[in-house]
């Protein structure tokens, strides 16, 4: 199983492509794809059939997958997207960010 320093709920910032420079919140990792799916960020236009939950059909906007190379976690200090980097503080492993040194 891959491990990845980006977690589910995270502020991340988008660092390449048509939404470059966006943040959102991270709802969703796909381990196998290596992709996550940041909220309001590479929206898309569905068809979608009707259906028992949508019997009206017609065309839905949902968040598709970016990879998560283009995505960095926001230092909680700055605001700007920064690697992260791991301490251990009073006997537990926490997340750092590289750039402010800040527990995130």
């Amino acid at each position: 199983m891959k491990k990845f320093k980006i977690k589910t709920g995270d502020e991340v910032v988008v660092l390449a492509g048509k939404d470059k420079g966006q943040k959102g919140k991270v709802l969703k990792i796909i381990t196998d794809k290596d992709r996550v799916l940041v909220e309001g960020v590479n929206v898309i236009k569905k068809h979608v059939k009707p259906s028992a939950e949508n019997p009206q059909g017609g065309i839905v906007e949902k968040e598709a997958p970016i990879h998560i190379s283009n995505v960095a976690l926001v230092d909680p200090k700055t605001g700007e997207g920064t690697r992260v980097g791991f301490e251990i503080k009073d006997g537990k492993k926490v997340r750092v960010s590289k750039k402010s040194k800040e527990v995130i």
